[in-house]
């Protein structure tokens, strides 16, 4: 049987009444360098979880119930975790004749756990705020909105906008996306894949998860705006989308800046404040802590987007 333990990785130690160790097979390296026959459990057992294991041991010698226990073998560097199994070794006429304990290490596992309940815990937080940015758009799309049809279209619109920044961000594991991807993807929704009419021009950042959501949303609105009153709306017309870093090799931490321009409707555009120019005003500048101005006037519209560099990494 001991060499058959051997091979399995498996720790088994066979003690007797008094607790001194008759037999153990696979005891660790750093628990004894040595044979740990007739040694008692605080001359080789970790440290961190010796009381609890002879405390254990005592019960099951007084009982004859099994028991068990997990315990890790160090705080200090995070240590590695086992599961204990303690039962009763009797004899012919019942009487406890020792204790044999089984230790299986769980290490992977509990990472594996932990790595989970990391997971969970993410995946809950960003469902909070992605829950926390739908519910602020719904309640200002119904604001603007005057009718029913009409809130149905800007929310399917703005939620499908949500939804493309979304799918970028899952994609690199919720990392974010990079600036030129963002572009591409809410343009491409409404004016094609190969379509040029808008396009990047200057330095291409990796936005993360919050600011990709957010600076995705400020773009759907001002394609659809474009779409509709601007440069977009006329054969051949094209929008101008610039980023630059500001204070790049300074003091202090760059800011990205970006700035979209183009002919638009300024008339059209001056009949009624839209949720668009809100988003485009405060709730993205907001959201990402930065700064925004938006002007619309004679027949030209100008946005400028401040985002810090806590939202952004640069090459």
């Amino acid at each position: 049987m001991l060499r058959a333990l051997r091979n399995t990785g498996i720790i088994v130690i066979y003690q007797t009444p008094d607790l001194h160790v008759q037999w153990g097979q696979n005891v660790p390296a750093e628990w004894s360098s040595d044979d740990i026959a007739g040694k008692v459990d605080n001359q080789f057992m970790p440290a961190t979880a010796i009381e609890r294991i002879v405390e254990r041991k005592r019960a099951v010698l007084a009982s004859g119930a099994p028991e068990t226990l997990e315990f890790r073998s160090s705080v200090d560097d995070g240590g590695r975790w086992y599961d204990m199994w303690i039962d009763a070794d009797t004899d012919d006429d019942g009487v406890i004749a020792g204790v044999v304990t089984t230790i299986v290490e769980i290490t992977e596992r509990k990472r594996r756990e932990q790595t989970l309940r990391t997971l969970l815990r993410e995946v809950s937080h960003r469902s909070k705020n992605l829950l926390a940015i739908i519910q602020s758009i719904a309640t200002q799309t119904g604001r603007y909105s005057t009718s029913i049809d009409t809130f149905l279209d800007r929310f399917r619109g703005r939620l499908q906008s949500l939804a493309s920044s979304q799918d970028l961000v899952t994609s690199s594991n919720w990392r974010g996306a990079m600036l030129s991807e963002l572009v591409e993807g809410q343009v491409a929704r409404y004016r094609g894949e190969d379509d040029d009419s808008v396009s990047l021009q200057g330095v291409d950042v990796y936005l993360n998860p919050n600011a990709a959501l957010h600076i995705g949303l400020a773009l759907h609105e001002l394609v659809v705006n474009s779409m509709s009153h601007g440069a977009l709306a006329r054969p051949n017309g094209r929008a101008h989308l610039t980023s630059a870093l500001n204070g790049a090799g300074g003091d202090g931490p760059p800011t990205l800046v970006l700035t979209w321009s183009e002919r638009t409707n300024a008339a059209e555009m001056q009949d009624e404040k839209r949720f668009g120019s809100v988003a485009l005003e405060r709730v993205v500048p907001l959201s990402l802590d930065g700064k925004a101005e938006f002007h619309v006037e004679d027949d030209r519209l100008d946005y400028r987007l401040e985002v810090p560099a806590a939202n952004f990494e640069a090459d």
